[in-house]
């Protein structure tokens, strides 16, 4: 990882920004911090926010192809919910 880190302040803070948002807005949180950061970004993005590399790379997609969802919705009808 070539990228310099952020101060611990401000990792803590973007760690609870992250976990107050809904799992699209975590998506979407997450690769904008990854993408601004460049080479290095998604990993460092990923472990400080503990999400998967491939929520990250979905993020980054949907911009361009965005869901097709009825407004207020999250997931597509059926989709499953995950307990934490």
């Amino acid at each position: 990882m070539l990228i310099e880190r952020y101060p611990p302040e401000t990792e803590q803070r973007m760690k609870t920004l992250y976990k107050s948002l809904n799992e699209k807005d975590r998506r979407r949180y997450a690769a904008i911090e990854a993408d601004k950061l460049g080479y290095g970004g998604q990993t460092y993005i990923s472990q400080l926010l503990g999400c998967d590399h491939k929520t990250l790379q979905r993020g980054l997609d949907e911009p361009d192809h965005p869901p097709d969802l009825p407004p207020g919705r999250i997931r597509k009808k059926g989709g499953t919910q995950m307990l934490s």
